[in-house]
Order: C-alpha cells, then structure tokens, then sequence
C-alpha cells in the first residue's frame, strides 16, 4: 500500500512542476528521470559501502553525481546547469545499462529556473531506493495522473478493471504474457503481482524457487508506439523488481519485425483512435481494415499460442458494427477464440471519456470445444459514473469474477454450461449468435429470448422481514469472569475446514452471561447459519445449541421460519462463497462487512421444496461421509507373519538413483524429450513436467509400472515408494529406481513393504531442518519382511482388492458430489428441479 510520506513527496513534487511543467505527462516524465538519477547515485553509494566500486557515475560522469548536484555550495543556476547538461549526457555514459540509457533517451529540462529545480531537487533527495513493493505502488500512484487522452486514442486503464481482467485470464508463473500497446505496462504489473500472490505457502512466504523467479521476469513483453510510454513502462517495471524488462518502441500495427512471437496471456486495452486516412498495415492480418481496433484484436487472437487466452478492452464498435471487416473479425472470434464478453458501464474511463466499452475474453482450446458464448453485464464497478469517479458501495466485478469463473471452470471440466445462469448474464449458444451472419456481441440483443434468470425469486440477507444478520464480538481477554461460563463461543477452530456444513453442539471455549452482556457478542438462538467472513471466509455451520461467535462470523438468524429453514439457507450460501471470497476487502486479513454480507442474495423456492432440496442433499452427503471415512481410515500394510524372514532392502532390492539436472538441462515444452520424473510429479500426478533432449542412459529411464523410491525432501511428507503410473520418463535425482528379481519378490507386496519400512528411514535421515535424506547405505541395511513368493502373492493379491474398493470409494465421494453440485445448480440455474429423476 502507498505510504502517506511517499504520496505527499509525490504530490510535493507535481506541484512544484505545475507552475513550470503543466502537461501530466510532462510531469510524471522529469519525476520519473529525477528519481532514476536519485537512484542510480543510491545505488553506487550502496556498493561503495559494501567495498565495491561507483560504475553509474565514474570517470568522466563522476561529477554528476548526486552529492555534488546537491552540494550547499552550488548555485542555483550551476545546479540548473549541471542537472540538464548530466541528464542529456547520460544516454552515452558507458557505466550504465542498456535500460538507463533507453529511460533517459532524450530527456531535457524544459524550464530555466533554477529556483523550481532547486525546491523539486529537494523534494526528489527524500526518496531512497529500496527497490520495495512501496515504491513500486508509488510509481504506480504517480502514474494515475496520466488519463488524459493521447495522440493515437490511448486512455489510461483503471487499476480495478485491469485487475479484475487479469484475475479472469489468472496469468502461471510458466507462461507468456504479453500486452501489445502496454502503455505504462500496467497489466504486466498487475499479472506479475497475481502470480506472486498464487505462489505462496500458508505463512505468505513465496514457493517460487530461485530459478522460477529468474525465469518469471523474463516470461513479460510489451510494445508501445511512443518512445515516452516505452520509458515509463521500464521505469515501472524496474521499481517492481524487474532487472531486465522487455519493452519494445514498436508498432504492433505496421511492423512485422515480431510478427512470429507469440504468447500465453494476451492482455491489452488497445488504442480506439484510428489516424486520418487509417492504418496502413501488412498484409499478415487475417482480417483485412485499416481501423486500430480491429487490427489489434485480429493481432491479439492470431498471436494466442494452442492453449493461449486474453482480455481485451475494445470499443462498442467492435460489438456491433456492421461494415464487413467488422462482421468478419467477430465470426472469427465467435468460432475460434470467444468464450465470454464482459459489458462496462458508460463511464468508466472519466473523466477522460465516457466511451462505451466492453472486455472480450478469448481462450484459444476452450473455443474450439464450447458451443456457447457467455455474456456478463457490469451495472455498477465500484466508483460512480460521473466525472469525480468516486468509490460507491455498488460493485458488480466481484459476483461477475465469480461467475466467469464457474463458468470457464465447467467449460474445463467438460461438464455442461447450456443451464448455468448467471445472475449478471447468460449463456448463448454460437448457433443464435450466429443466425443473422452478423454475429453481434452485444448481450441485450439475446437478452429478450433468454429464460428468467431463476427458477425462485431471489430474496437478499439484508431482508429484515426474513432474516436478521448479527456480527459476532470478544469480551476481553483480560477480564477472567468474562470467560468459561455456561455460553458456548465458537472460533474457526469449531467450524473444522473438511466439513461440508458444520453442525455445531459445543465449542472449545465458552463465555459468560457477564462476558456475553459486556461485549458485542450476540446471544443466537439455535438454528442460525453461521459464516466465517474474516481471513478464513467461507466456512458455514449451523448451531444447534444456543451460542455467541467472536468477531470473525456473521450469522443468519431466521425470522420468519415459514419462510425459510436454516439448513436450505446454508446450503444455498455455500454456492456464493467465491463471491464472498471476492467481496472481502483489507490487508492481512481481508473481511467481508456487514453490509457487503446482507448484500448477498439466494433464491428462496417454497418452503417445502426447500425441505426437499435439504433432504436430498442430506442423502448425498450420507454417502459422500461414509466413503470418505473408508479413505480418511484405510492404512494399507501387511499383515505381517512372526515366522517370515526379514531381509534388508539392499540383498534383495538394487537401488539407481536418477540423474543431477541443471535447469539449463530443462525444456518447458516436449519437443520430442523425455518427461523428468521429480518428487512433485511422484506426489502430484497434475504437477507439470520439463522435458530433456539429451542423451539418456539406460539406467536413468523409468517405464510405466516401475517402482520407486523417493529419499529426499520434507521430513515427515516426502519419503516413500511409488509405482509409476506415468509415461516412459528420465529419473530425476532424489529418486531412486528399485529393480529386484520377479522370482523372489512381488511388486506390490515389495511397495507396501517398502512404505512399511518409512517409520525407520524417518530414524536414519540426514541434513538440515528443510531437506533432509537417507543415504543410499543406510536405506540398504533397512531390513523388510519377505516371505516365500506365493504368500507374497496372496497378500498382494488382497492388498490390491482392497485397493480396488477404497478407488471406488474415491468416485463415489467424486459422484455424490456432483450430485450436490447439480441440485444447487438447478437451485441457481433456472433450469427444473428434478428430485427424483437425477441420474443414479
């Protein structure tokens, strides 16, 4: 977050410009050369201190250098002077990189008082260079001021849509993300934050490995037309931690220099302006105009990898304009890119413009195998539509996240989206898009067609009629008769994170009658569904004894109970917990509000449905406990014999252990390589694989069904043997292949041997507290049990028919929950409730 001092140097510093500098742009321009210069001289101070040499101004520049600029000595015009004669030098200086110079490419002073530079100089000296998150977002602050309009139509994207855009696409650490008019590269920003922010542990630290993050950095590309947006973008990416950005001064439109590179993750908010007489583009585009915007979406499409995606901004015209290269390109879309079009209000690029415009969701796989497209409607996004864009309580991206997300989600998952109804739009088919040849993307036009949204009326939280929502409260922890009397007070730790809907009769902890009066905690009655709405959001219970929560629930209290039963109302929130997640808002620990929470709306049948929704579910969830409990107690071992013989693993197992990869080693796509096996891919059977081109010994290839042994890792988590269930691979290090002779061992008996000998590796481990390992000798004086063959195959052959049973148990839970899923489907989708009739 941007800290007041910063913001205030910031604000300082414009306004000493205004008088001088009055174009923002021209503004951010001398602040952002400044700050470089500062900084650059914070660098060298840096390295000096830590015995190195000054490289930024040595030799013939070392009398830039900042100290001296801002000597007490110096007069105001040798100040003014010296500054405008070092920043046009500094394109030439030899002691700094490539990205410096190309910031400081023709930058000039473009006034003459040395009174203004003096007052700014000063204002510039109380930063330092930290290369922190702060002053990445105080760049970012910095950048908010440029709006206003420039020469080719660019408009500067507000940071809640470029977020939310980036959320919908969810940018991997492994993949390419471009933006070809990037501006001042705010959607590379906003995507890198979001795969930092997906690649943590449960602390907040980041998984990321030092490889990873060397490689992240360099999956970001952008291009702009104007040398300008070029330097800031830079800028902005060094400050948020890029050593070596990749911006080009390039025009995406008429240059085929990078016409082969394509990407991942395409994001952009092209310019909507076209230059008298039009663009002049190559003949490379596949949709033939001389309009920007068509352009650029045709570019965007055509440079998606097989599996790439992207959001685009794009104007009304490209939604429904009828002239051919505008039919054209949506047929294309429509048929092999287009999944979702999102509509933004009127109004959101004020007061610069109140352009109507619209994001456009592509993703190249998932086109080609849906027959739909989605429509979302964005009413409201947080901030009112006049010119002073202030923040309103009214904010639609959250639920249309939520509900673009569930619907991509199925469209992955292959399962069906024709019933799904979004309260905030529809599901067309291609074929009704595609009727009248025009393929309008406008949403209202299907609208009028389309099936009500809901089966049931939707009916809010906020209802007091029906409901009543109570926020929960902590008397203090100081005061000992507050605590453990008759009241029971429930915590997360009541509300355990494997339960569907927690049924709570007691808490761990308990207040008093005094406790309860003299704090805000609230007295519920029973059968109230609670919600944990603060850090952990999401969780639901229903209390079946009277009870008070502290103040990271709210709670449903039912008022009318011929109107509602708590068990529907709590199956029917667990659908709008992506919503809530959304919702949240705060640093450490995000927390939906009251008011955010009676916001919420459910669809209400009549009571009796209700009930029969509550008791089918019930059934369903019958099944689903009663398998898991199969899964969560089976603990295959072998019902050893005190007459076996014990051998160790060495006499009858011979241990290879997997080949030392360097990243360099790696390659991300196959291209007629091997997979790599890693511990992840042992533990993870979804985990991606790197592939290797090289030469392979023998010993080093695994075959599908072959056993392993992983000996290195966590302690605890990471030891074990593995049948192989994957393709023929090349073993990783960490990993040893385990051969034995077929006439003395089975294999399956020796894999559950094997696991039943992990409590003694436990013992014999080596290393740190992080990764630790067994040695190759140590795992081989280990000793198993190992009968004849014939009883080992008897014993496999019972191990492996239980194993048959726990897997059906695993589709059944998988089964039944689909089951679940399907009824508050029908809940929420329209489409007929069909209780008796689902399939078995």
């Amino acid at each position: 977050m941007l800290d007041t001092d910063t913001k205030r140097r910031i604000d300082t510093a414009r306004d000493i410009l205004v008088g001088k500098v009055p174009d923002p742009k021209s503004q951010v321009e001398q602040i952002t050369i400044a700050l470089i210069y500062k900084f650059m001289d914070d660098m060298d101070a840096e390295a000096e201190e830590f015995g190195g040499r000054r490289k930024f101004f040595a030799g013939d520049y070392a009398r830039y250098g900042w100290a001296k600029l801002m000597r007490s000595g110096l007069g105001g015009h040798e100040t003014l002077n010296l500054y405008a004669e070092a920043i046009g030098k500094m394109p030439e200086n030899p002691g700094i990189p490539a990205l410096f110079r190309d910031i400081f490419k023709n930058a000039y002073l473009p006034y003459r008082d040395p009174e203004t530079l003096r007052a700014f100089l000063k204002i510039i000296d109380e930063f330092e260079y930290d290369h922190s998150e702060r002053l990445g977002d105080a760049f970012e602050y910095l950048l908010s001021v440029l709006g206003s309009q420039g020469d080719a139509g660019q408009f500067r994207t507000p940071r809640h849509i470029i977020d939310f855009v980036v959320a919908i696409l969810g940018p991997k650490k492994t993949e390419t993300v471009l933006d070809p008019a990037c501006g001042t590269a705010g959607f590379l920003i906003s995507s890198f934050k979001h795969i930092l922010k997906a690649n943590v542990d449960a602390d907040g630290n980041s998984t990321l490995t030092p490889d990873e993050s060397g490689r992240l950095a360099a999956n970001f590309k952008g291009y702009d037309i104007s040398p300008d947006m070029v330097r800031l973008s830079l800028v902005n990416l060094y400050l948020h931690g890029f050593t070596d950005p990749h911006i080009f001064e390039y025009d995406t439109l008429t240059s085929q220099d990078r016409w082969n590179e394509y990407a991942d993750v395409i994001l952009a908010n092209p310019p909507f302006m076209s230059p008298k007489g039009g663009i002049k583009p190559h003949n490379r585009f596949g949709v033939q105009s001389k309009r920007s915007e068509v352009l650029f979406v045709d570019y965007i499409a055509e440079h998606l990898t097989p599996n790439g995606r992207a959001g685009i901004i794009v104007p009304e015209g490209i939604i429904f304009q009828s002239q051919t290269a505008y039919r054209q390109l949506r047929r294309m879309l429509v048929e092999d890119y287009l999944v979702a079009v999102v509509s933004l209000p009127a109004g959101v690029f004020n007061p610069y413009s109140g352009v109507k415009t619209s994001i456009l969701i592509l993703d190249k796989a998932l086109a080609k195998q849906s027959h739909s497209v989605a429509f979302f409607k964005i009413e409201n996004d947080g901030f009112g539509l006049g010119s002073q864009r202030r923040p309103i309580q009214k904010d639609d991206l959250p639920q249309a996240q939520a509900e673009i997300t569930e619907f991509l989600r199925r469209l992955r998952a292959r399962e069906s989206v024709e019933e799904l109804q979004p309260t905030l739009g529809m599901v067309v088919p291609k074929a009704r898009i595609a009727e009248n040849e025009d393929y309008n993307l406008s949403g209202e036009r299907y609208r009028a067609s389309a099936a009500s949204n809901h089966t049931f009326p939707l009916v809010s939280l906020g209802d007091t009629s029906l409901f009543r929502v109570e926020s929960g409260g902590t008397p203090k922890s100081d005061i000992e008769e507050y605590w453990g009397g008759g009241i029971p007070w429930a915590t997360l730790v009541d509300l355990p994170s494997s339960d569907f809907i927690t049924q709570i009769t007691s808490t761990q902890r308990t207040i008093s009658d005094r406790g309860l009066r003299e704090s805000s905690a609230k007295l519920l009655p029973t059968n109230s569904v609670i919600v944990s709405t603060r850090a952990t959001i999401g969780r639901i219970a229903i209390n079946r004894v009277p009870m008070a929560t502290n103040q990271g629930f709210k709670s449903v209290v039912i008022e009318d109970e011929q109107r509602a039963v708590a068990e529907y109302v709590a199956l029917a929130l667990t659908k709008l917990v992506p919503t809530m997640q959304s919702w949240a808002t705060g640093g450490t620990f995000a927390e939906l509000s009251k008011s955010k929470f009676c916001e919420l709306e459910i669809p209400l049948p009549p009571l009796e449905v209700q009930k029969e929704i509550v008791a089918e579910i019930d059934g369903y969830r019958k099944v689903i406990d009663g398998a898991r409990a199969i899964l969560d107690n089976y603990r295959p071992r072998i019902p050893i014999q005190p007459e076996w013989p014990t051998v160790e693993i060495g006499e009858v197992c011979t241990l290879l252990n997997g080949r030392a990869f360097k990243p360099s080693d790696w390659e991300k796509a196959e291209s007629g390589g091997l997979p790599i096996v890693r511990i992840q891919n042992l533990n993870n059977p979804t985990a991606e694989f790197n592939y290797f081109t090289g030469e392979v010994s023998p010993r080093h290839i695994v075959e599908p069904g072959e056993l392993l042994f992983s000996w290195s890792g966590s302690r605890g988590t990471s030891f074990g043997a593995h049948v192989w269930p994957g393709p023929r691979a090349v073993l990783n290090q960490h990993i040893f292949k385990v051969e034995f002779p077929p006439d003395r061992a089975n294999r399956t008996f020796l894999l559950h041997a094997l696991n039943g000998a992990v409590a003694e590796v436990e013992e014999n481990l080596h290393g740190g507290v992080g990764l630790v390992h067994i040695t190759k000798g140590n795992l081989e004086r280990i000793k198993i049990p190992l009968p004849v063959l014939p009883e080992q195959n008897a014993v496999a052959a019972e191990m492996e028919a239980e194993h048959a049973l726990v897997a059906a148990n695993r589709k059944l839970v998988a089964r039944f929950e689909k089951k679940i899923h399907a009824t508050l489907a029908h809940i929420w989708g329209g489409a007929p409730i069909t209780l008796a009739n689902q399939e078995a």
